[in-house]
Formats: C-alpha cells, structure tokens, sequence
C-alpha cells in the first residue's frame, strides 16, 4: 500500500470533514472570446462568494478546474492568477474557504475529451487520497461546460469513460452547453443526465448561483440522504 502524499495528510488532520471533490472542465477555447469567457469569469468569482457564505460547504466542497483551449490545464486555484500546475490529486484541489478564482483567457482549440479524463484522473486520484487519510466523500462531481465540440481525435474514448465511472456511481457529470455547442456530443460524456443549454451568455449568473445552491445542499447533508437539488431555471429546451 502506498503512503498517502503528506501535504494531502497535513490538509486532512486540519480539516477532517467529509469532502465533496468537483473538478469544473471549462472550455476556454477561441469561440469562447468576448462576453462568453467574461461571464465565465465572474460565474467562478461569484460561486466562490456565494460558497464561502456557508460555513460548512466552505470546508467540505473542494473545487479544481482544467481548462481546454488549444491545451489542457490543470489551473492553480490557491493563488487566482490562473498559473498552470502539475495534474497533481494534491495540488489541484481546494476547499472553498481557500478557493481564489483564475481569471481564464480563451484561444486554441477545443481538446474537450482530454480535459474531461484529466478530470477524471484527478477525482480518481482524489478519492484515493481521501482513502488512505481515512477521509469521508460524497460522490464527486464533473461539471463540463463548453460552446462547441471536441477537436481531439480520442474525445469517444473519455465521453465512455466519463459514462462508466458514472454508471458505477463513482461520479457526477453535468454537462453544460452554450450557444452553440453541440449538444449530442455533450450528451455522450454522461449516462444519467442530458446536457442543458443556457438561455444565453447572461445565464452564466443563473448557472453558477445553482451550482454554489447545489453543493451547499449536497455538502449539508447526512451519509445515505437523498438530496434534492434546486430547480435549474438558467436552461432553455432544445427544440432539435
């Protein structure tokens, strides 16, 4: 058995609650210019406002974030200068209380099927972390958000891998389009749940409030306890 990574150890002896691990896999691509990637932005400051605001989804919500655009990155979220870091379980992630939001930039292409099993590996990787420092989980969560579709050739391989862990419990995965992403191929990253659409750029606000809403419900709750999560008024049907 492999000795649990000592700054991992460190970080659960000072805070032992039960975590709820979320990577957000942010498309940061070219398309995402403008007014997309600035609502992008003040949509990560103010889930990290809103969560801070309660004391124990502060301590229990752990957030990383990759980004996909023309590369894959793990994005350093203790320091909020949106410096790249190691695909590291015990660097990539950080509890809310700590959480300092990156100011994203959009350019490249859309390597969306990296990113999301960089995603995976993380929440992996996280909860054996958790495991070997005796530290309780809920079920982690994916959150995918992007405007368009996968530029990578082995996106199929990852959207059946994300499908997978799901279908065996081991993960979340919320799939978030906007304006014109595809929303057949988001669909593929998940087995539980279809992809919603945001209304418009101006529903990044909507979103993201739900998200913080979503996890302080998830992150208050007791082992075993069905949670229902609020009602998601930021998406509009898809009339395809």
């Amino acid at each position: 058995m492999t000795e649990a990574n000592p700054f991992a150890l460190a970080e659960f002896r000072d805070n032992p609650e039960r975590r709820c691990p979320v990577v957000l896999v942010l498309d940061t691509s070219a398309s995402m210019r403008g007014e997309a990637i600035r609502q992008l932005n003040a949509g990560l400051q103010q889930l990290a406002r809103d969560l801070q605001r309660d004391p124990l989804a502060s301590l229990r919500v752990e957030l990383a974030v990759v980004s996909f655009g023309g590369t894959v990155s793990t994005v350093d979220v203790r320091e909020g200068r949106g410096h790249n870091i190691a695909a590291d379980s015990a660097l990539a992630f950080v509890t809310v209380d700590a959480f300092k939001p990156p100011t994203l930039r959009a350019s490249g292409d859309t390597p969306m099927g990296t990113a999301v099993q960089q995603g995976l590996d993380l929440l992996r990787g996280r909860k054996s972390l958790f495991k070997e420092g005796g530290v309780p989980y809920f079920r982690p969560w994916l959150f995918l958000i992007s405007d368009g579709a996968p530029t990578d050739p082995d996106w199929i391989r990852a959207a059946e891998a994300a499908r997978l862990e799901e279908s065996v419990n081991g993960v979340s995965v919320f799939p978030i389009g906007v304006e014109r992403a595809d929303l057949g191929t988001l669909a593929m990253f998940s087995s539980q749940r279809a992809p919603a659409l945001l209304s418009n750029i101006q529903a990044f606000q909507s979103l993201f409030q739900w998200l913080s809403e979503s996890l302080a419900a998830v992150a208050n709750s007791r082992p075993g306890e069905i949670v229902t999560l609020p009602a998601a008024g930021w998406t509009q049907i898809d009339p395809s």
